[in-house]
């Protein structure tokens, strides 16, 4: 399967009180991402955009039909940095 553009792979972060309370608590940043969108998409696409460094990714559908992508980041990576960056905090 061909490797997606990461421009396309990210649609944008998602801001609620649960995903600032992973920020905070968890080092952790939740994106909708593109339905198509692998692990190692998200992955090469948020350490490409955002100059960081990825632990782990988790993804799940959500029942409104959109794919959310839980993006944990390296201990030497703060979420927080990254969602001021965004505007999230």
């Amino acid at each position: 399967m061909p490797r997606k553009n990461i421009q396309e792979v990210i649609r944008y972060p998602l801001i609620s009180e649960d995903a600032v309370t992973l920020i905070e608590a968890e080092n952790k940043i939740t994106f909708i991402v593109d339905e198509d969108a692998s692990k190692n998409d998200i992955r090469r696409a948020v350490e490409e955009l955002y100059e960081v460094k990825v632990d782990r990714v988790n993804s799940v559908h959500t029942p409104q039909g959109r794919k959310k992508a839980i993006v944990k980041l390296a201990p030497d990576c703060k979420a927080s940095d990254l969602a001021v960056r965004l505007g999230i905090l």
